[in-house]
This record gives structure tokens, sequence and C-alpha cells, in this order.
């Protein structure tokens, strides 16, 4: 059964203009249209969007998207190399988890050398964004 923009976006949990963009971009393939030039997707496009939208919770990019689509569709391959993306995705968190931790430490040392001081010309935040 062939389903329209508006079905899709809706099963699928996203907005009309995201399925068109997936369509632009490739991560859903381009369905055929009526003689009225109405989209026509077919049922696994539901499921797929929601591959896509699952895969960028968990934050994958676009590009990393595409290729677990790809590692999807092959029966041949093995799991380890969704695996190795995967442990690839984890190691990304980790070094953002290092590095937002980081930022919150300064942030931190800013906001309490700053209630120390009363002026915005002595501000120690405004200053350290100057540097």
């Amino acid at each position: 059964m062939a389903l329209t923009i508006g079905k899709v976006a809706q099963r699928s949990g996203v907005g009309v203009e995201t399925v068109r963009f997936y369509e632009r971009t490739g991560l859903v393939p381009r369905p055929p249209r009526t003689p009225a030039g109405y989209r026509q997707y077919p049922d696994g496009t539901v499921n797929r969007m929601i591959f896509i939208r699952h895969a960028k919770e968990l934050g994958f990019s676009l590009k990393e998207i595409k290729e677990l689509l790809s590692l999807r569709v092959d029966p041949r391959r093995g799991c380890d190399r969704v695996k190795t993306r995967a442990e690839q995705k984890i190691a990304e968190i980790d070094e953002r988890m290092r590095q937002l931790k980081r930022i919150r430490r300064t942030l931190d040392d800013l906001v309490e050398a700053c209630e120390l001081r009363e002026p915005t010309g002595e501000c120690p935040i405004l200053e350290s964004l100057d540097s």
C-alpha cells in the first residue's frame, strides 16, 4: 500500500520537510509519483525513517547513517562492521563528554570569580572571552 508524504511523516514521528530532506540526500529512495505528481512511498519507508530517527538520537551523523543503512541491506556482511561503527561513536561521545566537563569547570571558575567583582568592565567572564 502506497503512503503519502504526510502519512510517512506522521507514522515515523518526523516532519514532512524532514522526509523531503532525507529524500534529497539519498537516505530515502525517491518514490514513484502519481500522474498528479503526488509521492507514493512504499510501506518500508516508515521503518527506514524510524531507523534514521533512532540513529540520529544516538548521535550518528547523516553520513554515518547512510553507511549503516548500506550495511543493513547487505545480508552477507557481518555485524562486526556495525559494532565497529558503534564503538567509534562511543569513543567520540566519551571525548565530547571530556570536553564538556572541561568547559563546565572553566565556566564554574569564571562564575565564581565573577561573584567577587561588580562592574562589567572587570567581568572575568567577558575578559576571558576577549583573550
